[in-house]
């Protein structure tokens, strides 16, 4: 009589298959999309004007479109509404949006804390409209970035800007380092945001380079959600599963042949 121990590799493929795909993806380092807005101090007024630190410049929450909003009233290193609103928009003859990334590596093996740091964070240096009189650099931009963490208990980021640095968590201002100053940093203890652990949240990062004669720019943050090629796609994951049950199905008719 003939055996048909090959249904019971069903369930046990399947299960590995799924157990693969859930797997967390850990890789030394995550590279973020960017997209940097360049501008000229002729362009917009907020560029290479004002000094000092500027904290309340925007509104506590993200606006519905993801972007910050501006919070009205009197801020000494803001000259309108108008003009701050384009800083994280496209405007024609105002600002020139390009394409960039940034690369955070992981500070330590297994730690799962990932940072970016450069005391010369100059992205688009001879593009856009190019760099600023005999600086060597194009020192007016703005940075916008998106992406998302997973929630664990104990978190901190951390945040260094030279200038501005807006960085908001779960549409919720987070960090304000408004202003045109030396590098500041600002920290947030996530435990303190009435967070779920083991959920997925937003963070988005605004950044602004508006003086010259330095532009620093670091983050630290944890539970960063991967997407990159080091990630094996959810299909590639089914297939093996799938083969593996193929396979051993193979050898057991070839038992009860």
């Amino acid at each position: 009589m003939k055996h048909r121990p090959h249904v019971a590799l069903i369930p046990v493929a399947l299960a590995l298959t799924c157990w693969l795909a859930a797997a967390p993806v850990r890789a030394a380092s995550i590279t973020l999309s960017t997209t940097v807005r360049d501008f000229t101090p002729g362009t917009n007024a907020d560029f290479e004007r004002y000094g000092g630190d500027d904290r309340g410049i925007v509104q506590t929450t993200l606006g519905a479109d993801g972007k910050p909003i501006y919070s009205g009233g009197s801020h000494p290193t803001i000259t309108s509404a108008t003009t701050f609103n384009q800083w994280y928009n496209n405007t024609a003859s105002v600002n020139i949006a390009i394409a960039s990334s940034i690369t955070l590596n992981e500070t330590a093996p297994g730690s799962g804390i990932y940072q970016y740091s450069s005391s010369a964070y100059f992205p688009v240096d001879g593009q856009g409209f190019g760099n600023y009189g005999s600086t060597g650099h194009n020192f007016h931009f703005t940075t916008e970035i998106h992406t998302l963490f997973t929630y664990q208990l104990g978190q901190n980021f951390s945040f260094t800007g030279d200038d501005d640095v807006f960085v908001f968590i779960n549409d919720q201002l987070a960090i304000d380092l408004g202003g045109v100053h030396a590098a500041e940093t600002g920290s947030v203890n996530l435990n303190t945001l009435g967070l779920i652990a083991g959920s997925d949240y937003k963070l988005d990062v605004f950044q602004a380079e508006r003086h010259t004669s330095a532009s620093t720019f670091a983050m630290q943050t944890s539970g960063l959600v991967l997407r990159s090629s080091d990630a094996p796609e959810p299909g590639s994951l089914a297939l093996v599963g799938l083969g593996l049950l193929a396979a051993g199905a193979s050898r057991l008719r070839r038992r009860g042949a």
